[in-house]
Protein backbone atom coordinates (compact mmCIF):
# COMPACT_ATOMS: atom_id res chain seq x y z
CA UNK A 1 0.00 0.00 0.00
CA UNK A 2 1.39 3.26 -1.23
CA UNK A 3 1.94 6.03 1.49
CA UNK A 4 -0.94 8.56 2.10
CA UNK A 5 -0.71 11.51 0.57
CA UNK A 6 -2.60 15.28 1.48
CA UNK A 7 -5.62 13.88 -0.60
CA UNK A 8 -6.02 10.53 1.61
CA UNK A 9 -6.11 12.56 4.51
CA UNK A 10 -8.79 14.88 3.67
CA UNK A 11 -10.69 11.86 2.64
CA UNK A 12 -10.02 9.92 5.92
CA UNK A 13 -11.67 13.89 7.65
CA UNK A 14 -14.12 13.95 5.51
CA UNK A 15 -15.42 10.11 5.91
CA UNK A 16 -15.03 10.64 9.59
CA UNK A 17 -17.34 13.47 10.14
CA UNK A 18 -19.68 11.81 7.64
CA UNK A 19 -19.82 8.88 9.87
CA UNK A 20 -19.63 10.97 13.31
CA UNK A 21 -22.79 12.98 11.58
CA UNK A 22 -24.81 9.94 10.54
CA UNK A 23 -24.22 8.33 13.72
CA UNK A 24 -25.43 11.24 15.71
CA UNK A 25 -28.69 11.75 13.48
CA UNK A 26 -29.67 7.86 14.71
CA UNK A 27 -28.82 8.71 18.02
CA UNK A 28 -30.86 12.06 18.30
CA UNK A 29 -33.95 9.65 16.55
CA UNK A 30 -33.61 6.90 19.43
CA UNK A 31 -33.19 9.15 22.38
CA UNK A 32 -35.84 11.86 21.54
CA UNK A 33 -38.54 10.13 18.97
CA UNK A 34 -37.82 6.08 20.47
CA UNK A 35 -37.04 6.61 24.64
CA UNK A 36 -33.70 5.30 24.35
CA UNK A 37 -31.90 6.62 27.44
CA UNK A 38 -28.41 6.53 26.08
CA UNK A 39 -27.50 5.07 22.76
CA UNK A 40 -23.94 6.55 22.34
CA UNK A 41 -22.43 2.83 22.29
CA UNK A 42 -23.98 3.45 18.15
CA UNK A 43 -20.67 5.68 17.79
CA UNK A 44 -18.84 2.41 17.88
CA UNK A 45 -20.51 1.50 14.52
CA UNK A 46 -19.17 4.36 12.98
CA UNK A 47 -15.65 4.00 14.79
CA UNK A 48 -15.32 -0.14 13.18
CA UNK A 49 -16.45 1.71 9.59
CA UNK A 50 -13.98 4.03 9.66
CA UNK A 51 -11.30 1.82 10.93
CA UNK A 52 -11.75 -1.08 8.16
CA UNK A 53 -11.56 1.66 5.85
CA UNK A 54 -9.13 4.54 6.85
CA UNK A 55 -7.29 2.18 9.68
CA UNK A 56 -6.21 2.76 13.08
CA UNK A 57 -5.19 7.31 12.42
CA UNK A 58 -9.44 7.14 11.16
CA UNK A 59 -10.75 4.69 13.96
CA UNK A 60 -9.04 6.87 16.77
CA UNK A 61 -10.01 10.34 14.73
CA UNK A 62 -13.68 8.84 14.98
CA UNK A 63 -13.78 7.76 18.41
CA UNK A 64 -12.63 11.35 19.72
CA UNK A 65 -14.86 13.22 17.40
CA UNK A 66 -17.43 11.11 18.60
CA UNK A 67 -17.03 11.46 22.26
CA UNK A 68 -16.81 15.21 21.68
CA UNK A 69 -20.03 15.13 19.71
CA UNK A 70 -22.09 13.16 21.78
CA UNK A 71 -20.94 15.71 24.96
CA UNK A 72 -21.48 18.95 22.60
CA UNK A 73 -25.79 17.23 21.54
CA UNK A 74 -26.56 14.69 24.14
CA UNK A 75 -25.16 15.07 27.56
CA UNK A 76 -26.48 17.63 30.20
CA UNK A 77 -26.01 20.54 29.93
CA UNK A 78 -26.85 20.62 26.37
CA UNK A 79 -24.11 22.60 23.73
CA UNK A 80 -21.26 22.93 25.68
CA UNK A 81 -18.40 20.48 26.77
CA UNK A 82 -19.36 20.84 30.50
CA UNK A 83 -20.09 17.75 32.29
CA UNK A 84 -22.10 17.74 35.69
CA UNK A 85 -23.17 14.26 36.20
CA UNK A 86 -20.16 11.81 36.96
CA UNK A 87 -22.04 9.02 35.88
CA UNK A 88 -22.63 10.72 32.39
CA UNK A 89 -18.50 11.17 32.64
CA UNK A 90 -17.75 7.39 33.05
CA UNK A 91 -20.19 6.71 29.85
CA UNK A 92 -18.11 9.29 28.03
CA UNK A 93 -14.71 7.99 29.23
CA UNK A 94 -15.81 4.41 28.58
CA UNK A 95 -16.84 5.33 25.33
CA UNK A 96 -13.91 6.90 24.02
CA UNK A 97 -12.26 3.50 25.22
CA UNK A 98 -14.37 1.20 23.68
CA UNK A 99 -14.32 2.95 20.78
CA UNK A 100 -10.73 3.39 20.01
CA UNK A 101 -10.36 -0.83 21.33
CA UNK A 102 -12.94 -1.26 18.62
CA UNK A 103 -11.40 1.04 16.06
CA UNK A 104 -7.65 -0.81 16.63
CA UNK A 105 -9.07 -4.22 16.57
CA UNK A 106 -11.02 -3.48 13.47
CA UNK A 107 -8.14 -1.57 11.86
CA UNK A 108 -5.90 -4.47 12.77
CA UNK A 109 -7.79 -6.95 10.62
CA UNK A 110 -7.78 -4.72 7.82
CA UNK A 111 -3.93 -4.48 8.15
CA UNK A 112 -3.50 -8.18 8.51
CA UNK A 113 -6.09 -8.62 5.10
CA UNK A 114 -4.17 -5.74 3.63
CA UNK A 115 -1.00 -7.66 4.11
CA UNK A 116 -2.22 -10.79 2.81
CA UNK A 117 -3.55 -9.08 -0.53
CA UNK A 118 -0.22 -7.51 -1.08
CA UNK A 119 1.65 -10.95 -0.14
CA UNK A 120 -1.09 -12.42 -2.48
CA UNK A 121 -0.05 -9.76 -5.18
CA UNK A 122 3.42 -10.16 -4.98
CA UNK A 123 3.60 -13.98 -5.03
CA UNK A 124 1.31 -13.94 -8.15
CA UNK A 125 3.71 -11.64 -9.63
CA UNK A 126 6.72 -13.47 -8.92
CA UNK A 127 5.00 -16.16 -10.23
CA UNK A 128 4.14 -14.92 -13.46
CA UNK A 129 7.84 -13.76 -13.88
CA UNK A 130 9.79 -17.14 -12.52
CA UNK A 131 7.33 -19.05 -15.16
CA UNK A 132 7.84 -16.22 -17.52
CA UNK A 133 11.42 -17.01 -17.39
CA UNK A 134 11.22 -20.92 -16.74
CA UNK A 135 9.22 -21.69 -20.01
CA UNK A 136 10.86 -18.95 -22.21
CA UNK A 137 12.63 -19.75 -25.09
CA UNK A 138 14.96 -17.10 -24.12
CA UNK A 139 15.42 -13.83 -21.43
CA UNK A 140 14.65 -11.79 -23.74
CA UNK A 141 11.49 -13.88 -24.86
CA UNK A 142 10.37 -13.56 -21.28
CA UNK A 143 10.32 -9.74 -20.77
CA UNK A 144 7.22 -9.04 -22.14
CA UNK A 145 4.82 -10.93 -20.10
CA UNK A 146 7.23 -9.84 -17.10
CA UNK A 147 6.66 -6.29 -18.22
CA UNK A 148 2.68 -7.32 -18.32
CA UNK A 149 3.14 -8.65 -14.89
CA UNK A 150 4.81 -5.52 -13.11
CA UNK A 151 2.40 -2.88 -14.66
CA UNK A 152 -0.57 -5.01 -13.50
CA UNK A 153 0.97 -5.67 -9.81
CA UNK A 154 2.67 -2.71 -9.54
CA UNK A 155 0.25 -0.33 -10.49
CA UNK A 156 2.13 0.99 -13.24
CA UNK A 157 0.94 3.19 -16.51
CA UNK A 158 3.88 1.62 -18.38
CA UNK A 159 6.93 -0.68 -17.93
CA UNK A 160 9.48 -1.35 -20.25
CA UNK A 161 12.97 -3.36 -19.51
CA UNK A 162 16.24 -1.87 -21.37
CA UNK A 163 19.09 -3.66 -21.59
CA UNK A 164 22.75 -2.28 -21.77
CA UNK A 165 26.18 -2.17 -19.98
CA UNK A 166 25.67 1.47 -19.32
CA UNK A 167 23.63 4.24 -19.25
CA UNK A 168 24.28 5.22 -22.83
CA UNK A 169 24.15 1.83 -24.23
CA UNK A 170 20.74 0.96 -22.89
CA UNK A 171 18.42 -0.18 -25.55
CA UNK A 172 14.59 -1.15 -25.04
CA UNK A 173 14.54 -5.07 -25.14
CA UNK A 174 10.49 -5.13 -24.06
CA UNK A 175 7.82 -2.61 -23.23
CA UNK A 176 4.07 -2.48 -22.72
CA UNK A 177 1.85 -1.63 -25.80
CA UNK A 178 1.90 2.05 -26.32
CA UNK A 179 4.80 4.95 -26.50
CA UNK A 180 7.43 5.24 -23.52
CA UNK A 181 7.11 8.89 -21.95
CA UNK A 182 10.11 10.25 -22.49
CA UNK A 183 12.59 12.63 -21.87
CA UNK A 184 11.82 12.37 -17.86
CA UNK A 185 11.29 15.33 -16.05
CA UNK A 186 12.86 13.32 -12.86
CA UNK A 187 13.52 9.69 -11.94
CA UNK A 188 12.98 8.49 -8.81
CA UNK A 189 16.19 5.35 -8.73
CA UNK A 190 16.11 2.75 -6.29
CA UNK A 191 18.85 2.62 -3.88
CA UNK A 192 19.69 -0.90 -2.41
CA UNK A 193 22.10 -0.76 0.69
CA UNK A 194 24.43 -3.05 2.07
CA UNK A 195 22.79 -5.97 3.58
CA UNK A 196 19.87 -5.74 6.74
CA UNK A 197 19.20 -2.18 5.12
CA UNK A 198 16.29 -1.26 3.48
CA UNK A 199 15.82 0.15 -0.21
CA UNK A 200 14.77 3.99 -0.86
CA UNK A 201 13.92 5.75 -3.69
CA UNK A 202 15.95 8.89 -4.46
CA UNK A 203 15.00 11.67 -6.85
CA UNK A 204 17.51 12.11 -9.93
CA UNK A 205 16.91 15.05 -12.69
CA UNK A 206 18.91 13.98 -15.69
CA UNK A 207 21.09 16.46 -17.85
CA UNK A 208 18.07 16.90 -20.53
CA UNK A 209 15.69 17.98 -17.48
CA UNK A 210 17.85 20.37 -15.95
CA UNK A 211 18.51 22.25 -19.32
CA UNK A 212 14.76 22.67 -19.89
CA UNK A 213 14.83 20.12 -22.42
CA UNK A 214 11.59 17.88 -21.11
CA UNK A 215 9.15 16.80 -23.88
CA UNK A 216 5.13 16.87 -22.65
CA UNK A 217 4.91 13.19 -23.38
CA UNK A 218 8.04 12.68 -20.62
CA UNK A 219 6.96 15.71 -17.82
CA UNK A 220 3.31 14.34 -17.67
CA UNK A 221 4.32 11.14 -15.44
CA UNK A 222 6.83 9.70 -12.79
CA UNK A 223 9.63 8.00 -13.86
CA UNK A 224 10.48 5.04 -11.48
CA UNK A 225 13.87 3.08 -12.39
CA UNK A 226 15.43 -0.14 -10.69
CA UNK A 227 18.86 -1.57 -12.23
CA UNK A 228 19.11 -4.81 -12.98
CA UNK A 229 23.22 -5.25 -12.07
CA UNK A 230 24.68 -8.78 -11.35
CA UNK A 231 27.76 -8.64 -8.99
CA UNK A 232 27.97 -4.81 -9.36
CA UNK A 233 28.33 -5.27 -13.41
CA UNK A 234 25.48 -3.25 -14.60
CA UNK A 235 23.10 -4.73 -17.19
CA UNK A 236 19.70 -2.79 -17.53
CA UNK A 237 16.73 -1.31 -15.82
CA UNK A 238 13.73 -1.98 -14.87
CA UNK A 239 11.52 1.18 -15.76
CA UNK A 240 8.34 2.78 -14.94
CA UNK A 241 5.55 5.35 -15.04
CA UNK A 242 3.20 6.52 -12.67
CA UNK A 243 1.25 10.00 -12.97
CA UNK A 244 2.36 13.20 -10.89
CA UNK A 245 0.18 12.88 -7.91
CA UNK A 246 0.83 8.92 -7.34
CA UNK A 247 2.85 8.50 -4.41
CA UNK A 248 6.31 6.16 -4.67
CA UNK A 249 5.90 3.01 -4.20
CA UNK A 250 5.22 1.34 -0.86
CA UNK A 251 7.73 -1.29 0.93
CA UNK A 252 6.00 -4.44 -0.95
CA UNK A 253 5.28 -2.52 -4.82
CA UNK A 254 9.46 -1.86 -4.24
CA UNK A 255 10.63 -5.55 -2.79
CA UNK A 256 8.49 -7.03 -6.26
CA UNK A 257 10.46 -4.39 -8.57
CA UNK A 258 14.38 -5.10 -6.63
CA UNK A 259 13.35 -8.61 -6.85
CA UNK A 260 12.06 -8.75 -10.50
CA UNK A 261 15.21 -6.82 -11.29
CA UNK A 262 17.43 -9.53 -9.71
CA UNK A 263 15.80 -12.17 -11.16
CA UNK A 264 16.21 -10.86 -14.76
CA UNK A 265 20.22 -10.63 -13.60
CA UNK A 266 20.19 -13.90 -12.80
CA UNK A 267 18.40 -15.40 -15.85
CA UNK A 268 20.72 -13.21 -18.24
CA UNK A 269 23.83 -14.03 -15.93
CA UNK A 270 22.90 -18.19 -16.38
CA UNK A 271 22.05 -17.78 -19.90
CA UNK A 272 26.02 -15.68 -20.68
CA UNK A 273 27.73 -18.66 -18.95
CA UNK A 274 25.71 -20.97 -20.56
CA UNK A 275 26.52 -19.30 -23.95
CA UNK A 276 30.26 -19.12 -22.92
CA UNK A 277 29.96 -23.19 -22.02
CA UNK A 278 28.68 -23.95 -25.01
CA UNK A 279 31.07 -21.90 -26.91
CA UNK A 280 34.47 -23.57 -24.74
CA UNK A 281 32.21 -27.13 -25.58
CA UNK A 282 32.31 -26.16 -29.28
CA UNK A 283 36.32 -25.08 -29.47
CA UNK A 284 37.06 -28.65 -27.42
CA UNK A 285 35.29 -30.49 -29.68
CA UNK A 286 36.80 -28.63 -32.75
CA UNK A 287 39.29 -29.23 -31.43
CA UNK A 288 39.11 -33.23 -31.05
CA UNK A 289 37.88 -33.43 -34.32
CA UNK A 290 40.94 -31.68 -36.08
CA UNK A 291 42.94 -34.07 -34.14
CA UNK A 292 40.49 -37.09 -35.12
CA UNK A 293 40.53 -36.09 -38.34
CA UNK A 294 44.42 -35.38 -38.60
CA UNK A 295 45.20 -38.91 -37.16
CA UNK A 296 42.80 -40.83 -39.18
CA UNK A 297 43.22 -39.20 -42.47
CA UNK A 298 46.76 -38.83 -42.18
CA UNK A 299 47.18 -42.95 -41.60
CA UNK A 300 44.97 -43.65 -44.54
CA UNK A 301 46.12 -40.84 -46.90
CA UNK A 302 50.11 -41.81 -46.38
CA UNK A 303 49.62 -45.53 -46.74
CA UNK A 304 47.98 -45.83 -50.74
CA UNK A 305 50.44 -42.52 -51.14
CA UNK A 306 53.73 -44.93 -50.33
CA UNK A 307 51.90 -47.48 -52.23
CA UNK A 308 51.61 -45.66 -55.52
CA UNK A 309 55.43 -44.14 -55.27
CA UNK A 310 56.93 -47.45 -54.43
CA UNK A 311 55.38 -49.19 -57.64
CA UNK A 312 55.24 -46.54 -60.02
CA UNK A 313 59.45 -45.84 -58.54
CA UNK A 314 59.49 -49.50 -59.54
CA UNK A 315 58.33 -49.06 -62.74
CA UNK A 316 60.13 -45.70 -63.63
CA UNK A 317 63.38 -47.19 -62.59
CA UNK A 318 65.60 -48.19 -65.47
CA UNK A 319 67.33 -50.84 -63.56
CA UNK A 320 64.29 -52.65 -62.48
CA UNK A 321 63.04 -54.98 -65.70
CA UNK A 322 59.81 -55.08 -65.71
CA UNK A 323 57.73 -57.26 -68.48
CA UNK A 324 54.78 -56.56 -69.53
CA UNK A 325 52.99 -58.17 -67.23
CA UNK A 326 54.10 -57.40 -64.42
CA UNK A 327 53.72 -53.69 -65.31
CA UNK A 328 50.12 -54.40 -65.96
CA UNK A 329 49.59 -55.21 -62.29
CA UNK A 330 51.52 -52.26 -61.39
CA UNK A 331 49.24 -50.03 -63.15
CA UNK A 332 46.42 -52.09 -61.44
CA UNK A 333 47.55 -51.66 -58.10
CA UNK A 334 47.94 -47.80 -58.53
CA UNK A 335 44.47 -47.61 -59.43
CA UNK A 336 43.22 -49.32 -57.02
CA UNK A 337 44.98 -46.98 -54.59
CA UNK A 338 43.85 -44.51 -56.24
CA UNK A 339 40.56 -45.27 -56.29
CA UNK A 340 40.95 -45.94 -52.34
CA UNK A 341 41.98 -42.20 -52.45
CA UNK A 342 39.59 -40.98 -54.23
CA UNK A 343 36.94 -42.78 -52.19
CA UNK A 344 38.33 -41.37 -48.89
CA UNK A 345 38.45 -37.74 -49.94
CA UNK A 346 35.00 -38.18 -51.32
CA UNK A 347 33.74 -39.71 -48.08
CA UNK A 348 35.51 -35.95 -46.55
CA UNK A 349 33.56 -33.79 -49.14
CA UNK A 350 30.49 -35.71 -48.28
CA UNK A 351 30.85 -35.37 -44.90
CA UNK A 352 30.99 -31.50 -44.84
CA UNK A 353 28.44 -30.93 -47.44
CA UNK A 354 26.15 -33.11 -44.76
CA UNK A 355 27.29 -30.71 -42.02
CA UNK A 356 27.22 -27.50 -44.32
CA UNK A 357 23.38 -28.27 -45.12
CA UNK A 358 24.43 -27.94 -49.20
CA UNK A 359 23.45 -31.61 -49.67
CA UNK A 360 20.99 -31.69 -52.69
CA UNK A 361 18.65 -35.44 -52.84
CA UNK A 362 17.04 -36.27 -55.74
CA UNK A 363 13.67 -38.48 -55.44
CA UNK A 364 13.59 -40.94 -57.83
CA UNK A 365 12.40 -44.34 -58.26
CA UNK A 366 15.36 -46.84 -58.18
CA UNK A 367 14.83 -50.79 -58.97
CA UNK A 368 17.21 -52.18 -56.13
CA UNK A 369 18.33 -55.42 -57.40
CA UNK A 370 20.06 -53.80 -60.47
CA UNK A 371 21.36 -51.39 -58.45
CA UNK A 372 22.96 -53.78 -55.86
CA UNK A 373 24.15 -56.07 -58.81
CA UNK A 374 26.14 -53.40 -60.75
CA UNK A 375 28.40 -52.50 -57.63
CA UNK A 376 29.14 -55.86 -56.48
CA UNK A 377 31.24 -57.26 -59.74
CA UNK A 378 33.32 -54.07 -60.56
CA UNK A 379 34.14 -52.89 -57.18
CA UNK A 380 37.82 -52.90 -57.67
CA UNK A 381 39.25 -54.45 -53.95
CA UNK A 382 36.22 -54.13 -51.77
CA UNK A 383 34.79 -57.29 -51.92
CA UNK A 384 35.48 -60.44 -54.61
CA UNK A 385 31.89 -60.60 -56.12
CA UNK A 386 31.97 -64.37 -55.70
CA UNK A 387 31.52 -63.93 -51.93
CA UNK A 388 28.89 -61.42 -52.03
CA UNK A 389 25.43 -62.86 -52.11
CA UNK A 390 22.69 -60.98 -53.18
CA UNK A 391 18.84 -61.86 -51.97
CA UNK A 392 16.48 -58.87 -53.24
CA UNK A 393 13.23 -59.97 -54.43
CA UNK A 394 12.52 -58.93 -57.93
CA UNK A 395 10.55 -55.26 -58.60
CA UNK A 396 11.73 -54.08 -55.50
CA UNK A 397 11.65 -50.15 -56.21
CA UNK A 398 12.99 -47.46 -53.07
CA UNK A 399 12.55 -44.08 -53.71
CA UNK A 400 16.12 -42.13 -53.03
CA UNK A 401 18.86 -40.46 -54.81
CA UNK A 402 20.84 -42.77 -57.44
CA UNK A 403 24.14 -41.09 -56.33
CA UNK A 404 23.85 -41.19 -52.86
CA UNK A 405 22.23 -44.65 -52.67
CA UNK A 406 25.29 -45.71 -54.93
CA UNK A 407 27.95 -44.01 -52.13
CA UNK A 408 25.62 -46.03 -49.22
CA UNK A 409 26.26 -49.18 -50.64
CA UNK A 410 29.56 -48.78 -51.53
CA UNK A 411 30.40 -47.65 -48.25
CA UNK A 412 29.28 -50.28 -46.59
CA UNK A 413 30.29 -52.81 -48.98
CA UNK A 414 33.99 -51.75 -48.22
CA UNK A 415 33.25 -51.30 -44.44
CA UNK A 416 32.48 -55.17 -44.67
CA UNK A 417 35.97 -55.63 -46.51
CA UNK A 418 38.09 -53.60 -44.29
CA UNK A 419 36.72 -54.59 -40.74
CA UNK A 420 35.29 -58.02 -42.21
CA UNK A 421 38.32 -59.53 -43.89
CA UNK A 422 38.65 -59.52 -47.35
CA UNK A 423 37.89 -63.21 -47.79
CA UNK A 424 35.05 -62.87 -45.39
CA UNK A 425 30.82 -63.78 -46.88
CA UNK A 426 28.41 -60.62 -47.75
CA UNK A 427 25.22 -61.05 -47.44
CA UNK A 428 23.19 -57.96 -49.19
CA UNK A 429 19.31 -58.73 -48.58
CA UNK A 430 16.13 -56.07 -48.75
CA UNK A 431 12.56 -56.92 -47.52
CA UNK A 432 9.42 -54.90 -47.21
CA UNK A 433 8.77 -52.93 -43.80
CA UNK A 434 5.85 -51.73 -42.50
CA UNK A 435 5.36 -48.64 -43.36
CA UNK A 436 5.11 -48.91 -46.83
CA UNK A 437 9.21 -49.16 -46.56
CA UNK A 438 12.25 -51.07 -47.99
CA UNK A 439 14.51 -52.57 -45.51
CA UNK A 440 18.02 -53.31 -46.71
CA UNK A 441 20.44 -54.98 -44.81
CA UNK A 442 24.32 -55.85 -45.73
CA UNK A 443 25.59 -58.61 -43.41
CA UNK A 444 28.69 -59.87 -43.21
CA UNK A 445 31.09 -62.92 -41.15
CA UNK A 446 33.67 -60.89 -40.02
CA UNK A 447 33.97 -60.64 -36.07
CA UNK A 448 31.62 -58.11 -35.27
CA UNK A 449 31.63 -55.42 -32.82
CA UNK A 450 31.10 -55.56 -28.89
CA UNK A 451 27.41 -54.01 -27.58
CA UNK A 452 28.73 -51.01 -26.25
CA UNK A 453 30.38 -50.01 -29.71
CA UNK A 454 27.10 -50.26 -31.83
CA UNK A 455 25.31 -47.12 -30.81
CA UNK A 456 28.39 -45.26 -31.60
CA UNK A 457 29.25 -46.84 -35.45
CA UNK A 458 28.01 -43.72 -36.91
CA UNK A 459 29.88 -41.40 -34.94
CA UNK A 460 32.29 -39.18 -37.05
CA UNK A 461 35.72 -40.37 -36.72
CA UNK A 462 34.27 -43.43 -34.44
CA UNK A 463 37.20 -46.16 -34.82
CA UNK A 464 35.70 -49.67 -33.56
CA UNK A 465 38.44 -51.74 -31.53
CA UNK A 466 37.08 -54.62 -31.82
CA UNK A 467 37.11 -54.99 -35.53
CA UNK A 468 39.30 -55.92 -37.76
CA UNK A 469 41.10 -52.64 -40.14
CA UNK A 470 40.37 -50.54 -36.77
CA UNK A 471 42.73 -47.73 -38.49
CA UNK A 472 40.10 -46.30 -40.81
CA UNK A 473 38.90 -42.79 -40.90
CA UNK A 474 35.42 -43.79 -39.16
CA UNK A 475 33.86 -41.85 -41.41
CA UNK A 476 32.44 -44.06 -43.86
CA UNK A 477 29.49 -44.97 -41.89
CA UNK A 478 28.92 -41.37 -40.87
CA UNK A 479 28.52 -40.63 -44.34
CA UNK A 480 26.16 -43.29 -44.64
CA UNK A 481 24.22 -41.92 -41.57
CA UNK A 482 24.29 -38.48 -43.34
CA UNK A 483 22.75 -39.62 -47.04
CA UNK A 484 20.16 -42.00 -45.71
CA UNK A 485 18.74 -39.82 -43.27
CA UNK A 486 18.82 -37.20 -46.33
CA UNK A 487 17.00 -39.43 -48.33
CA UNK A 488 13.96 -39.80 -45.11
CA UNK A 489 15.75 -43.41 -44.45
CA UNK A 490 16.76 -44.63 -41.15
CA UNK A 491 19.63 -46.55 -40.07
CA UNK A 492 21.10 -48.72 -37.62
CA UNK A 493 24.18 -51.70 -36.76
CA UNK A 494 23.20 -55.08 -35.13
CA UNK A 495 24.79 -58.63 -34.29
CA UNK A 496 24.24 -60.15 -38.07
CA UNK A 497 22.70 -63.39 -38.66
CA UNK A 498 26.29 -64.86 -39.97
CA UNK A 499 28.03 -63.79 -37.06
CA UNK A 500 29.44 -60.33 -37.88
CA UNK A 501 28.16 -56.79 -37.86
CA UNK A 502 24.86 -56.25 -39.69
CA UNK A 503 23.92 -52.43 -40.97
CA UNK A 504 20.46 -51.87 -41.79
CA UNK A 505 18.90 -49.04 -43.58
CA UNK A 506 15.22 -48.54 -44.37
CA UNK A 507 13.92 -45.88 -47.08
CA UNK A 508 10.22 -45.52 -48.73
CA UNK A 509 9.42 -47.59 -51.06
CA UNK A 510 8.18 -46.58 -54.37
CA UNK A 511 5.18 -48.63 -56.50
CA UNK A 512 5.79 -48.13 -59.90
CA UNK A 513 2.65 -47.49 -62.31
CA UNK A 514 1.26 -50.58 -64.61
CA UNK A 515 1.81 -50.65 -68.21
CA UNK A 516 -0.73 -49.40 -70.46
CA UNK A 517 -2.50 -52.79 -71.71
CA UNK A 518 -4.37 -52.91 -74.90
CA UNK A 519 -8.36 -53.37 -74.57
CA UNK A 520 -8.96 -57.11 -74.29
CA UNK A 521 -11.39 -58.01 -77.51
CA UNK A 522 -14.59 -59.41 -75.78
CA UNK A 523 -15.95 -61.02 -78.90
CA UNK A 524 -13.18 -63.64 -78.65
Amino acid sequence: MDRPTSGAVAAVLIAAGAAVAGASLVVAVLESAVGVPNASSLYLVAVAIIALRFGIPGAILTAVASVIVYDFLFVNPLHTLTVSDPGEWLTLVLLLFVAVIVGQLAALQRARAESALERERESRALFDITRALAVGESTAAALPAICAALAREAAMNQVWVALGPDDARERVAARLSGEIPWPPRSVAVLHRPAEGGRAAWTIVRPPAARGGGVGAAGGAVRHFRVRIEETGRPLGSIWATRSPSTPEPAEPTTRLLQVAADLIAQALAHERLTEERRRAEVARQSDELKTALLESVSHDLRTPLATIRALAGTLIDPEVPVDAVEARASAAAIDAEADRLNRLVGNLLDLSRIEGGALRVADEAIDLEDAIVRLVAPLEGAVQSDLVEVDVPDETVVRADPILLEQVLVNLLDNARRHGGPDVPVRVTATAAAGGRVRITVDDAGPGVVDAELPHLFDKFYRSRTRQGGSGTGIGLAVVRGFVEAMGGTVLARHGELGGLAVEITLPAAVLPLPDLPPVDASR
